[in-house]
């Protein structure tokens, strides 16, 4: 038997009978014919690292569940497979039987005919074949395998059928005398299949249904305490304090077990951690408020310790001077001079501390103003060429074009500091002060040829009081706050020292600044007030005072004696007092105010100058808008200098020299436009 295709086969005609009989073979089933171009599988859809990652985001039900559907699926797949292609198989030899059993039935009846090859009797044979149920085709074949007989439906539709031959034995029982090949429709095969697979789908969907939900049940069963767990973590982790029920299986009440364990003694450990973090916050608060108090009191000994210290070494630098006018004996000169050099390193020192001082109390604000750089460095190389000379050193001090915007006073002291920082530790060589352009900033750097800091000290070169090797430095030893009060400083401006050095070879000190661009008609802006101290410098040349009317208020005697020598040999006409009773008793008694008070901050009784001054203001017979006002003072605590900066007033710091004296009584003659006696203001000479 052998499989036919769906469309009848055609009738042989004689020469192709010739050919023989077609060969018997086993039924098989025979396929519906295939229209359409033959085109290849599409190969199987690899499985991407995306299909991975999906299992991974799973929750643990859904993955418990997956894990039981899965292998049940395919099991039950695999099951229904055998059972289906032995249910069908079943059907095909059921089939198969029948067309034999047709098949035989009409070889025993085409016998006769066959051997008298009556075609018709044949044909009728082959009709009433395919009368029978399910039967599609029937053939009559000579000995020679000529179709004498050819019958089928006219169901043109029709599909596969299995094809059966049977020989027609001969009449004398010899040979065979032809055959006969019956084709049964497999239709019922089809739809046994459909049903089959209908209710293997029925079947199968209800099965993975009552799988998936026995496996959800027992997934939610298993992983609700899991999840539980889960966010008892969470809260762990969130610093709550948490606790799981003891439920489930074994293994998952012994990690219960294990978490309440490790959660207990995680909140224990962190109460003792709240409990250190909070003794430790306690001292340190302690500590800080110690330090605090250090601090104060560091800022009243030295307030204190520099006032009382002050007072005496401005009473010295006066009678000093009072001594070199009209003397001309050179030895008597050459000791003051010596005097001269240990009181100007004493107010050295002293002002180290006022910096410092002034720095604490928050007095110093930048005032923010674009001017030219060259200003600057002119003060600079004025102020430091005869220091750089008498030790041979060369300094240099580039000219520039450049305009910043900063505070000059401020940047002026900086870059004193600096100078003089390297000019005292630079035996040989040089020192260098130059300035670049860099986009939107300006670089300010300060080149020495010194003696170098090692690197183990560069990092702490600008905390106070720190010095590296005092013994190496030229001159008179500091206090190690030059290079703290330059980065306290620069702080301020908004920039910072930045420091590069080479043991033996020398320091560069970089600052970067802000640049400005010059206006249109740039004008210079003026020196700095004498209201700033910590910029305050000498020029070359002194000044006369010649026909001033100056006001002298302190209660020291000894300074009061000191500046009436002092301004008396520079021409002015002083008045002294020693308190607010005696300046208000001079002012009873004068005609016409003085031109300039000059007087102490701190007097007895608790009385200070300002308070002295504004008295004057209110005297019908005091002081006007038009008279000049300077404060001199040894003070240096935060609140008096917080008191001076927001009065207004022209300050300077003791020990002051005479020649700064006279200088700053100068300034504020000039800046008023007074004319001593009704000449012309003070001069220098």
């Amino acid at each position: 038997m052998s499989a036919l295709p769906g469309r009848s086969q055609p009738m042989r005609t004689a020469a192709e009978a010739a050919d023989g009989p077609p060969r018997a073979a086993a039924a098989r089933p025979v396929p519906a014919a295939h229209t359409g171009p033959a085109t290849s599988a599409p190969p199987p859809p690899r499985q991407g690292r995306g299909a991975r990652f999906s299992l991974a985001r799973l929750s643990l039900g859904q993955q418990m569940v997956l894990l039981a559907v899965l292998p049940a699926t395919l099991a039950m797949m695999g099951a229904i497979g055998v059972l289906m292609r032995q249910y069908l198989d079943g059907m095909t030899e059921l089939v198969r039987a029948n067309a034999q059993t047709v098949g035989l039935q009409l070889a025993t009846a085409a016998q006769a005919p066959l051997a008298q090859l009556d075609r018709r009797a044949l044909l009728r044979l082959a009709q009433s074949g395919i009368a029978q149920p399910h039967v599609q085709q029937v053939q009559v074949w000579s000995d020679d395998g000529e179709i004498l007989a050819n019958a089928e439906t006219q169901d043109r539709a029709r599909g596969a059928g299995l094809r059966a031959v049977v020989p027609v034995p001969a009449l004398d029982g010899r040979g065979s005398g032809g055959q006969v090949m019956v084709e049964m429709s497999l239709d019922a095969v089809g739809s046994a299949r459909r049903a089959v697979w209908l209710n293997v789908l029925l079947a199968l969907g209800a099965s993975l249904a009552g799988v998936a939900l026995a496996a959800g049940w027992a997934a939610r069963r298993i992983s609700a305490p899991i999840r539980r767990l889960a966010r008892a973590v969470d809260r762990l982790g969130a610093g709550e304090e948490a606790h799981v029920a003891i439920e489930g299986a074994a293994e998952v009440r012994r990690l219960q077990h294990g978490f309440n364990a490790t959660a207990h003694a995680l909140a224990e450990g962190r109460r003792l951690l709240q409990s250190r973090i909070e003794t430790a916050t306690a001292e340190l608060a302690r500590k800080n408020a110690q330090l605090e108090v250090a601090s104060q009191a560091k800022t009243r000994l030295l307030a204190a310790a520099s006032h009382d210290l002050r007072q005496p070494l401005h009473a010295l630098t006066l009678f000093a001077d009072g001594l070199a006018n009209g003397e001309t004996d050179a030895g008597k000169l050459q000791r003051i001079a010596h005097i001269r050099e240990c009181v100007d390193s004493l107010d050295r020192l002293f002002l180290e501390l006022l910096n410092l001082s002034q720095l604490d109390a928050g007095v110093l604000q930048p005032q923010w103003a674009d001017f030219p750089l060259d200003a600057v460095f002119d003060e600079i190389s004025r102020n430091f060429r005869p220091v750089a000379e008498q030790q041979e050193l060369r300094l240099v001090v580039r000219k520039t074009d450049l305009w910043v915007r900063c505070d000059q006073v401020m940047l002026t002291r900086v870059l004193s500091n600096l100078v003089s920082n390297s000019l005292r530790h630079t035996p040989g060589g040089g020192v260098l002060v130059a300035a670049r352009g860099r986009g939107r900033s300006v670089r300010v750097e300060v080149w020495d040829t010194g003696i170098g800091i090692a690197p183990e000290h560069q990092s702490r070169v600008f905390e106070e009081f720190y010095q590296v090797d005092p013994q190496q430095s030229r001159g008179t030893r500091g206090m190690g706050l030059g290079l703290a009060t330059v980065q306290r400083l620069a702080r301020l401006l908004n920039t910072r020292a930045e420091l590069h050095s080479v043991p033996g070879r020398g320091t560069r000190v970089r600052l970067l600044l802000r640049a400005a661009h010059p206006p249109a008609h740039a004008v210079v802006r003026p020196a700095a007030t004498i209201t700033q101290p910590l910029t305050l410098s000498a020029p070359s040349g002194d000044v006369r005072l010649d026909g001033l009317r100056i006001l002298v208020i302190d209660d020291e005697a000894g300074i009061l004696e000191g500046l009436q020598v002092v301004l008396g040999a520079s021409g002015a006409t002083v008045m002294a007092a020693q308190g607010r009773e005696e300046a208000l008793a001079l002012a009873d008694a004068w005609e016409v105010p003085p031109d300039v008070v000059v007087s102490d901050l701190l007097l007895r009784a608790g009385d200070n100058g300002l308070a002295v001054l504004e008295a004057l203001r209110r005297h019908p017979k005091g002081i006007g808008d038009d008279t000049a006002c300077l404060l001199v003072t040894g003070e240096t605590k935060p609140e008096r200098l917080r008191e001076v900066a927001s009065a207004g007033v022209a300050v300077l710091y003791k020990p002051v020299s005479p020649r700064l004296l006279r200088q700053a009584i100068q300034a504020q003659v000039v800046a008023r436009g007074i004319a001593p006696d009704g000449g012309p203001p003070a001069r220098a000479v």
